[in-house]
């Protein structure tokens, strides 16, 4: 080997001209790294050249070698190797070099280790980290890290050795650089350590937890930022450890945290750092956080933050303690239940935002914003408090302020639409006002800040415009088309692209009264569909193809039809422009046009799924990047690398120059850790929801890719990103029911309740059925992501519903068992997603939950009501699983969980049937108590429910002992005429209750009433009892009824009349019987 040439090409490498270093890469790898005498000449190089770049070269090469050649060099060499190698590693005085070196040391202990060698190292090691020269033990300590990072439990030493030796050196007096090596080492320790296996291992990891901290304080305190930064990484590592490791000290940590997040007088890197540990505590340790109870302490420290952002613009990107603050306040309100969090930030922000210092009252308005989306439910109950003060905000006099106002509209009309669309005689003119005076003046030195205002102004009327009803939308479409249409040739893109989706969401809430701009708006748009010359173009063509999709929708297939073609075309044009947001609109263009025409979408068919396909068969793993001086800017960033988000990370600090490539990492282990989300990820996502929608609303033309395309979302089902499992599980479901509505249609009987099957679904539903229920159950046992959760509940509630008990039964036997063990968990809090990470289900369940933990448990119950529709009387025995932890609801402090509880069991009477006989008593004591509940929604269907329990138990007995004081329970509540469906309910209780027992009810007295509550207002179901009631009475031609008959006459007619959803069509059927009748008498 010529070891001149070798060392002349390393440099090679070093040189700043491509086309050499390539040249010298080649020769590399073909002339020498084939060798095991390269690895001896690189560790040579490592050792002992003098420059400092080459040593740290060679260190990287020799690192990617070792696993390669170290088995193949001479046993007679390795010692030599093995001494120079440790020798020069702790006596190298350039940092880079020193770590890198002991990369290779730990790669060399990974193979000689497994063969019982270099049974000495961790000896030497032992003394390097206790040694007298700091530097010796800044790298003993170091390469202690690496091996236990590289080897795990595979270490030979004495692990209680290492906890003594590290409880010494993370006190280390002379060098932070010992103290930071010892968090890193410790936090590799963390992720070996059993807490019950090893209990006195977990006792004195606890004990360093302070020690750790105060070498964080130091840090910041002496401004050392490397350090500082991979201290908080330790802190980040230990969060996603078993959770007794931070358990003892955890609140004081938080406590710790929010001290230096608020801290302004230190670096805004730490304070940022600071936050980002709070959000990661939140998300996955919330429930040591609610338990804590200083989620009040969070949101207001947060909020005070907030007030710094300053005159950064809204569209910067930039990390700051401010937009972190805005970050934690999101995710503690979807974390935490509204009374530690939105309850508190209500009550902070009144002086906020009538301060006299803009940034405070722009803080109070940005914070509500972003709390939103976490307690929906809850500000929608304070929207009469929340809306003065939006539109107070809106006429500030401070341009910042009034952003910051309109970015608040637009949040709250995203997740309140309906609540706040009821408001648009007060909004829009606001907004229309914001609008017009930043158009006017949009010239000199506040250019940009009009600018901020006019796109605003476009968002918020985007959010806010679909939730109105349509004849509302269709009052501004004059009054706001043709100002928004005027920016489509804007100079500023920003504007161009909000005025544009704006003009779309008009066009989809007014719908046929858009017509009049539908033609003009087209024609504007129109050049915008196929720009492709910059990320611009192609951003603005994105969002007019979504715009003209929601216009397809407004005005329908046959105005439409023009522009399909060129539209399509230039959709499957956009899947090659490299550009993942555009081919995303692509697909959901596909979706729309689907849904707008259907079968005669057929045309496009094949196209659409040979791009739908071809996007889930994208690799998302295959990757490889080269990170050098020039990448330094982007550490602690993310960008998107064929697809896979990754975030820019230097732990370490060293192998600046190494190439990370998938193929050379362990897939599990290392892809785990990264746990991105892919650009690919999302991309799929949206792919196979549109193939769902595509499958619904073309049907049978959709038969010939079925096969093809189930097994194609099968595959990911267990998918790493939840986005995707959540899709791909709901368009499975989709499928299913649309096939089984297919064979339906050809003559299939309409399905039985029982898990007996009465009627045998096709050989292609048994097929399908088993294959989508076996792929749920694995996903849904195991879930940790509680919005996947929610979206199955979702689905199997809608499937039970629409399709009955077949998909209850597998190639295994039925999965009753299964799903009432998976629905159990979820309504005892004990489920997977349910937990924080690191934990066991807790001993000690806490009563409030968020409003996104409730939805998981609210949708469970709706899976529980599905179960009792598909299985009837068979869900009896099921009951006596669920009645415990159900009841326990109905009794709640929290009205929705009352209410929702409550209307739980209520269904699940009625589908149950005279099965429900045995739980008789047990139900009735508790619909009586729940009618006098102060909530009228659990008042509505405690009233519901008792008038099932008494038509469906034969327990006549109870029911009749308890009728008298139903009925005076039930006549205070026919007084409030406010409450529409508790009224409806009240009429259909009563009516229940006199067909069943028509002899045990004073009529005279009862019927009367009863008749003033005629026509229902809103629950139009319990028509069907009503006037089942009436026509038993006509039959047996009671009295009193007779004596009403001209009260009836037109209460007949307003049912019998529009809306045609009044009355089922038995019912309806029976009614004109009964009138004809009457009109002959």
């Amino acid at each position: 080997m010529d070891e001149q040439e070798f060392v002349q090409l390393l440099e090679s490498l070093l040189q700043p001209d491509t086309e050499r270093v390539k040249a010298a890469t080649a020769n590399l790898n073909k002339t020498y790294y084939t060798s095991p005498a390269s690895l001896t000449a690189l560790i040579h190089v490592l050792t002992s050249h003098p420059k400092a770049e080459l040593r740290q070269l060679a260190a990287v090469e020799a690192r990617k070698l070792v696993q390669k050649h170290w088995a193949s060099i001479p046993a007679d060499q390795k010692g030599t190797l093995r001494s120079q190698l440790f020798q020069s590693t702790l006596d190298d005085d350039v940092t880079l070099v020193r770590h890198s070196a002991a990369r290779v040391v730990s790669a060399i202990a990974r193979i000689d280790f497994e063969d019982g060698e270099w049974a000495d190292l961790p000896g030497y090691l032992q003394q390097a980290a206790t040694s007298s020269t700091a530097r010796h033990r800044e790298v003993g300590v170091y390469i202690l890290f690496t091996i236990l990072e590289s080897v795990g439990d595979a270490f030979p030493g004495n692990l209680s050795d290492l906890y003594k030796l590290f409880g010494t050196t993370i006190q280390d007096p002379e060098s932070a650089e010992v103290r930071v090596n010892t968090m890193l080492a410790l936090s590799r320790m963390a992720m070996l350590l059993d807490p019950e296996d090893d209990p006195k291992s977990l006792k004195t990891f606890q004990d360093n937890i302070p020690k750790m901290v105060a070498v964080l304080q130091s840090t910041v305190e002496q401004g050392d930022e490397d350090h500082a930064l991979q201290a908080f990484e330790v802190f980040q590592t230990l969060l996603g450890c078993e959770a007794a490791l931070l358990q003892k000290h955890f609140g004081d940590l938080v406590k710790f945290m929010i001290e230096l997040a608020s801290t302004t007088s230190i670096d805004d890197d730490y304070r940022s750092q600071a936050l980002a540990f709070l959000m990661q505590c939140v998300r996955y340790r919330k429930l040591k956080i609610q338990g804590l109870r200083i989620g009040e302490e969070l949101t207001v420290k947060a909020l005070q933050i907030v007030t710094e952002l300053g005159d950064l613009s809204s569209d910067e990107e930039d990390i700051t303690p401010a937009r972190s603050a805005l970050g934690l306040l999101d995710i503690l309100a979807s974390s935490l239940p509204p009374s530690q969090v939105v309850v508190p930030l209500l009550k902070a922000i009144g002086p906020f935002v009538t301060s006299p210092n803009p940034d405070y009252r722009r803080a109070g308005i940005l914070a509500l914003g972003m709390c939103v989306e976490g307690a929906p439910d809850f500000i929608a109950t304070q929207l009469h408090e929340i809306l003065p003060m939006v539109l107070h905000l809106l006429e500030d006099p401070e341009v910042k302020v009034r952003a910051a106002a309109l970015n608040g509209v637009a949040r709250l009309a995203d997740d309140l639409a309906e609540d706040m669309g009821k408001e648009h005689a007060r909004l829009i003119p606001a907004l229309v006002k914001n609008f017009d005076l930043a158009a006017s003046s949009n010239q000199g030195q506040d250019g940009e800040r009009n600018l901020e205002i006019i796109r605003g102004s476009c968002n918020a009327i985007d959010s806010l415009i679909e939730g109105l009803e349509t004849e509302d939308a269709a009052k501004y479409v004059s009054e706001l088309v043709p100002r928004f249409s005027s920016l489509f040739q804007h100079s500023d893109f920003k504007s161009k692209v909000a005025a544009v989706g704006a003009v779309g969401s008009i066009a989809a809430a007014a719908e046929g009264a858009f017509l009049p701009y539908f033609e003009q708006t087209m024609h504007a748009l129109a050049p915008y569909v196929t720009i492709k010359e910059s990320q611009d173009d192609l951003d603005l063509r994105g969002v007019v193809c979504d715009s003209m999709g929601k216009m397809a929708s407004a005005v329908g297939a046959a105005p439409f039809q023009q522009y399909v073609r060129p539209l399509m075309e230039a959709s499957e044009e956009a899947l090659h422009l490299d550009h993942p947001r555009l081919r995303e609109t692509s697909y959901i263009l596909w979706s729309t046009m689907a849904k707008v025409y259907e079968e005669e979408f057929s045309p496009y068919l094949a196209g659409a799924i040979k791009g739908l396909q071809e996007c889930l068969k994208q690799d998302e793993t295959e990757m490889e990047v080269q990170l050098g001086e020039e990448a330094k800017d982007l550490l602690g960033s993310e960008v998107v690398v064929q697809g896979r988000k990754i975030k820019v990370a230097s732990a370490t600090d060293d192998d600046d120059d190494e190439v990370l490539n998938a193929e050379d990492m362990d897939e599990d282990d290392d892809w785990d850790d990264i746990g991105a989300v892919t650009a690919v990820a999302m991309e799929k996502e949206i792919a196979v929801e549109v193939i769902g929608d595509i499958i619904t609303h073309t049907r049978r033309n959709f038969l010939p890719y079925l096969e093809d395309t189930v097994t194609s979302v099968l595959e990911l089902v267990e998918h790493s990103y939840e986005g995707v499992r959540k899709s791909a599980i709901g368009t499975l479901w989709r499928t299913y029911a649309c096939l089984w509505g297919l064979a339906e249609g050809d003559g299939m009987e309409k399905w039985k309740p029982g898990i007996k099957l009465q009627v045998q679904p096709t050989d292609t539903l048994k097929k399908l059925g088993n294959l989508v229920m076996t792929a749920t159950m694995r996903v849904w046992q195991d879930e940790m992501d509680r919005g996947t959760v929610t979206d199955i509940n979702r689905d199997l509630a809608a499937t039970l519903k629409l399709c009955g008990p077949a998909v209850l039964v597998t190639e295994q036997g039925n999965v009753v068992t299964e799903i009432t063990q998976q629905l159990v968990s979820i309504i005892t809090k004990r489920h997977p997603c349910q937990q924080d990470l690191g934990d066991e289900a807790e001993e000690d369940i806490l009563e409030e939950s968020s409003e996104y933990d409730w939805l998981v448990i609210e949708t469970a119950l709706d899976v529980v009501t599905c179960l009792s529709v598909a299985l009837g009387l068979d869900f009896a025995e099921l009951w006596k699983v669920f009645e415990k932890p159900i009841l326990k609801y109905a009794s709640s402090q929290e009205s929705t969980e009352r209410s929702a509880a409550v209307g739980s069991i209520a269904e699940c009477i009625g589908n149950m049937g005279e099965a429900c006989t045995p739980y008789t008593s047990g139900l009735l004591k508790l619909l009586i108590h729940r009618l006098s509940d102060e909530d009228s929604e659990t008042k509505s269907n405690a009233v519901y429910g008792l008038g099932l329990l008494c038509e469906k138990s034969n327990n006549e007995q109870e029911i009749l002992k308890s009728y008298m004081n139903i009925f005076e329970k039930l006549e205070p509540l026919l007084d409030d005429q406010g409450q529409a469906r508790l009224l409806d309910n009240t009429a259909g209780c009563v009516s229940r209750m006199i067909s069943r027992h028509p002899n045990n009810i004073p009529i005279g007295e009862v019927l009367p009433r009863l008749v003033q509550l005629l026509p229902l207002r809103e629950d139009y179901e319990e028509n069907k009892p009503i006037f089942k009631m009436v026509v038993q009475l006509y039959q047996a031609n009671d009295p009193t009824i007779m004596q009403l008959t001209p009260s009836l006459m037109p209460i007949f007619e307003k049912v019998l009349g529009p809306p045609e959803e009044q009355l089922e069509d038995e019912t309806r059927a029976q009614l004109v019987e009964l009138v004809k009748y009457l009109q002959k008498q």
